[in-house]
């Protein structure tokens, strides 16, 4: 997909572009990386069109620590596509194609590839060298990395980096650390839960609700941790479809509504919630369709749900041979509906 959106210099707009070079190493070999990097990094632009007008200097003016902090959390396409607006732009935003560079890298030796041997060390210095070069994408990685060493501390600090520029999976991942915290820093959690929410994360929107919902001390709470749950689950988060049709089922922060809490209870069922599974199995063995119900506790009973057992082979008794036989082959033939 091209990424070109001012028009040419031969438009009547002050604004022009110019061509993005490519940042695909000519080698796949980490060997070659640095090399490539500085290529990257110090080869000029083609010539640039004549001085701007006032109105294109007023838009190239925007000071480069401003600049950076805005595009720190841009994904590798969106940097290209600000790149290529204006001269300052393309001078200031260098250190993060860079680092763009470098968290490829960072990425294949984490987890592998036909070129590249997974290397935990290397991948984690790609990942520092992305970061300190305000990368706020990287920075996340690298956290990861340190909490999953142990280095809690370190990983707290890079996410909250990542997360005051605006990154909200690192918004996400600091609010849940701060919940694990001893003791708990349940406010600052919130906070970061509320942005990375606001954002569109629908593991930051699960999590703030189950934290609203437990914490649930007026009526108020719990309506909004219900309205959180429905953000998760429309965006796909399995977890919250099964809690919000739930929320539908008892009247939790939500009108109770039996069809809605059918239609998440079965939604979060398809996607593997074991839970979801046995008490979607449970609702339609109690309306007589036993051979849907003795699919899903079959698949409840798998997951380690011990009451389903008990349930799927009173609907089995009540199936033909032939119809146990189906049920069992769609049991073993099911995939999960992809989810987040």
């Amino acid at each position: 997909m091209k990424h070109r959106t001012w028009p040419r210099a031969s438009s009547s707009s002050p604004f022009s572009s110019f061509p993005f070079p490519t940042d695909t190493p000519s080698s796949s070999s980490p060997a070659k990386h640095n090399r490539f990097a500085r290529r990257y990094s110090l080869r000029h632009p083609p010539p640039l069109p004549p001085a701007p007008s006032d109105r294109a200097a007023c838009f190239s003016a925007l000071p480069y620590d401003v600049m950076v902090k805005i595009a720190a959390s841009f994904d590798d396409p969106t940097l290209k596509a600000a790149s290529v607006v204006c001269r300052s732009w393309w001078e200031a935003l260098r250190p993060l194609r860079e680092a763009m560079l470098l968290l490829r890298w960072g990425k294949q030796f984490k987890h592998g590839s036909p070129q590249v041997r997974q290397n935990a060390e290397k991948a984690l210095e790609s990942f520092e060298k992305a970061a300190a070069r305000g990368s706020a994408l990287a920075m996340v990685d690298a956290g990861l990395m340190y909490w999953e060493r142990g280095e809690k501390q370190r990983a707290l600090d890079l996410f909250l980096k990542s997360a005051e520029l605006g990154n909200h999976a690192a918004q996400c991942n600091l609010g849940i650390s701060y919940l694990q915290a001893e003791p708990p820093k349940t406010e600052e959690a919130i906070k970061w839960l509320q942005k990375a929410s606001i954002g569109g994360n629908a593991r930051a929107q699960y999590q703030l609700a189950l934290t609203l919902h437990r914490s649930c001390a007026t009526k108020s709470n719990m309506k909004e941790a219900a309205r959180w749950y429905l953000k998760a689950a429309e965006g796909g988060y399995v977890r919250a479809m099964y809690n919000i049709s739930l929320c539908y089922s008892f009247g939790d922060g939500l009108t109770h509504s039996n069809q809605l809490a059918r239609k998440w209870m079965k939604r979060a069922a398809d996607r593997g919630h074991s839970k979801a599974q046995y008490e979607h199995g449970l609702a339609l063995f109690s309306e007589g369709d036993n051979m849907k119900a003795v699919v899903y506790l079959e698949l409840a009973t798998r997951a380690g749900e011990r009451g389903a057992s008990h349930v799927k082979n009173e609907a089995l008794h009540r199936l033909s041979a032939a119809l146990r036989d189906h049920a069992m082959h769609l049991a073993d033939t099911w995939r999960a509906l992809p989810s987040k």
